[in-house]
C-alpha cells in the first residue's frame, strides 16, 4: 500500500497529470443601490435570459446575480474569464454595484426580496417554484447569502498515472472511489478553508432580525454584529433552520451509499414541510413536502458531480457515469477581490484537493462525520482563537489549529514542489509560503482583515459600500482580456431567443410537467 509521498511521486512522472487540472468558478453577488441597500430592480434586460445565458444568471433572487465560467485548465485564464464576465455585468448595471461580501447587505424585510424569475416555460416556472419552497422552508434572507463555488476535476493523465490501464467500468469505479476518498478528507481537514478564507465574521443586524440565533454577538456601530474570533458565519447554522435536513444520514464511503442516502432524502415526507402545504388555493407553495424538494436542496460543503445529459437529474448522471468532478461550496466571497476570489485561493484549492485525493482516506461512519463537522463549526465560530483545540477523530485527543494546520502544510509544500516542477515555475510554492504565514498569525486571515476594517468604519454597511465602489471602478476601467463586449452581447441576445424557443416548445401543462418530473417518486 503506497503512502502519500509515493503516490505523489507516481503522479509527478507525467507533467500533464498536474498541469491539466479542470477548474470552473461560480460567483454569487447581490445587486445593491449606491447607498448599500438591496436592489429592487428586476434582472437587467441587457444581461439576457437568466434561464439560458451561459455566463450570467440569477440564484435565489432577482437581485442575486451568479457569474459562471467554463472549465479552464489555466489559472490565469480562469480568473480572466471571471473578470471579463464581471466587467460585462457592470456595463449593464447602470447606477447599481455588487455587494462584496457573503452575508447580505441591509434588507428591510423579506418582502423586499423578489424570487428569481425565469419566464413562462415549465422548466422556468419550476425553478421559481423551487425557490418559493425555499422561501417558505427557510426564509428568503438566509437564501441571499452569497458564496463562491469551485468546480474541480483531475485529468485522465492523473488517473492513468495513479491506476494504470483499466477497463472502462473499472476506471469509472476507481475514479468515483478516489473522489469519495477526497470528499472524506475534505470533511476531515477542510476546516482550513474557512480558517484561511472565511470572510464573514460579522453581519448586518437586519439579517439577525430575520433569523433565530443564540450566539453571543458583540456590536459595532448602529447595526453590525460580530463574534471576535469568527471566520465564516455563512457556514454556521445561523438562520439555517432545516432540522429535517440536519438529521439526514448521507454517507460518503461510496457512490452507492451516497446515492442511496440522497434518494431517501428526496423520497422521505417531512411533517414540518407538509404543514406549509404544496398547493393551497390553487397556488403552489413548494414542489413537494419531502425533506428535499429536489437534490439541489442538499446543503453540503462539497458535492460529487457529473454533467447531466438533457433531462437527467444530478443523481441519475452520477449513477450513469460516476463522479466526473467535485464542487467545493465552502468559499466565502473574498471582499477584497473585485471578482470575489484570488489566484492564491485557487492555487491553494488545487494543492489541497490534490493532497486530499493522494492521502489515505479510511471509510467514515456517522459518528466520525459528526466529529469532523464539530471541528468545522468550532473554526467557523472561533477559528482565530489561539487557544482553540480541534478533535483528532472521536477518541478525545485534541490539537490546536496551528499545530494541525502546519502538519498539513508540510505535505502541501510537497504537492507545490511537484506542481511547480511540472509547470516550470514556482507559483504554487509562493502561494504555500504566503498562506503558511496565515497559519502562524491568524490576524493575516481574510476574516481578521475584514473585521478590523469593519471596526474602523463602525459598521459593515460602510465597508461594503466602500469596497463595492472600489471594485466597480476597477472593473469599469479594465480592458477585456479573454472575451469581448460583442461576444457577451451576442450571448445575451441568443439566450433570449433560446428562452422563447423553450417556452414555445412546451407541450404539457405545468401540473402535468411536475407529475412527469416526479413520477419516479410515486
Amino acid at each position: 500500500m503506497m503512502d502519500f509521498s509515493q503516490r505523489l511521486q507516481q503522479i509527478s512522472a507525467n507533467p500533464d497529470a498536474l498541469t491539466q487540472i479542470g477548474r470552473g468558478l461560480e460567483r454569487e453577488a447581490l445587486r445593491i443601490t449606491p447607498q448599500g441597500s438591496l436592489s429592487a430592480q428586476m434582472h437587467p434586460a441587457g444581461l439576457g435570459s437568466a434561464l439560458t445565458n451561459k455566463w450570467v444568471t440569477t440564484d435565489f433572487a432577482e437581485s442575486l446575480l451568479e457569474f459562471i465560467t467554463p472549465v479552464s485548465h489555466n489559472v490565469d485564464h480562469l480568473l480572466t474569464q471571471l473578470s471579463d464576465i464581471h466587467q460585462f455585468a457592470y456595463s449593464k448595471l447602470e447606477q447599481e454595484n455588487l455587494w462584496p461580501m457573503s452575508m447580505p447587505c441591509f434588507v428591510g424585510n423579506e418582502g423586499d426580496i423578489t424570487l428569481a424569475q425565469y419566464g413562462s416555460s415549465n422548466s422556468g416556472r419550476m425553478k421559481t417554484l423551487y425557490r418559493e419552497g425555499l422561501k417558505h422552508r427557510y426564509g428568503s434572507v438566509m437564501q441571499v447569502i452569497s458564496g463562491v463555488h469551485f468546480n474541480f476535476s483531475f485529468p485522465e493523465a492523473f488517473w492513468q498515472q495513479l491506476f494504470g490501464d483499466q477497463a472502462e467500468q473499472e476506471r469509472q469505479n476507481a475514479v468515483s472511489d478516489a473522489y469519495f476518498g477526497l470528499i472524506r478528507n475534505y470533511y476531515r481537514f477542510g476546516w482550513l478553508i474557512p480558517y484561511l478564507f472565511g470572510a464573514s465574521p460579522a453581519l448586518c443586524g437586519s439579517f439577525l432580525e430575520n433569523s433565530a440565533s443564540e450566539l453571543n454577538f458583540e456590536q459595532v456601530g448602529n447595526g453590525t454584529y460580530y463574534l471576535p474570533n469568527a471566520t465564516a458565519l455563512r457556514l454556521s447554522d445561523l438562520g439555517y433552520t432545516n432540522h429535517e435536513q440536519s438529521s439526514l444520514k448521507i454517507g460518503f464511503n461510496s457512490l452507492e451509499q451516497y446515492l442511496d442516502g440522497l434518494q431517501k432524502a428526496i423520497r422521505t415526507p417531512s411533517n414540518e414541510f407538509a404543514n406549509i402545504g404544496v398547493k393551497v388555493g390553487g397556488e403552489y407553495r413548494q414542489l413537494n413536502a419531502n425533506v428535499l424538494q429536489i437534490e439541489n436542496e442538499l446543503y453540503a460543503p462539497i458535492r460529487p458531480k457529473r454533467v447531466a445529459a438533457g433531462g437527467e437529474k444530478p443523481s441519475e448522471a452520477l449513477g450513469r457515469g460516476g463522479v466526473e468532478y467535485i464542487e467545493v461550496r465552502s468559499l466565502d466571497v473574498n471582499p477584497f477581490s473585485p471578482i470575489g476570489i484570488t489566484e492564491d485561493q485557487v492555487r491553494f484549492l488545487d494543492l489541497f484537493l490534490t493532497w486530499a485525493v493522494l492521502s489515505s482516506s479510511d471509510p467514515m461512519d456517522d459518528a466520525e462525520l459528526e466529529c469532523w463537522r464539530d471541528n468545522w463549526n468550532r473554526v467557523v465560530l472561533d477559528g482565530r482563537n489561539p487557544e482553540l483545540l480541534l478533535k483528532i477523530g472521536c477518541n478525545g485527543e485534541r490539537l490546536s489549529v496551528q499545530d494541525w494546520g502546519l502538519r498539513v502544510f508540510t505535505e502541501l509544500e510537497q504537492v507545490a514542489q511537484a506542481m511547480d516542477a511540472a509547470a516550470g515555475n514556482n507559483d504554487y510554492q509562493q502561494t504555500v509560503a504566503r498562506l503558511k504565514a496565515w497559519i502562524n498569525n491568524p490576524e493575516l486571515t481574510l476574516s481578521a482583515q475584514l473585521l478590523n476594517k469593519i471596526k474602523q468604519h463602525e459598521g459593515i454597511g460602510r465597508v461594503g459600500v466602500e469596497l463595492a465602489d472600489k471594485h466597480a471602478t476597477a472593473l469599469k476601467k479594465r480592458e477585456y482580456a479573454f472575451y469581448s463586449q460583442k461576444e457577451f452581447e451576442q450571448e445575451a441576445e441568443a439566450s433570449k431567443a433560446k428562452q422563447q424557443q423553450i417556452e414555445q416548445s412546451d407541450a404539457l401543462s405545468f401540473d402535468e410537467f411536475l407529475d412527469e418530473y416526479f413520477a419516479d417518486l410515486k
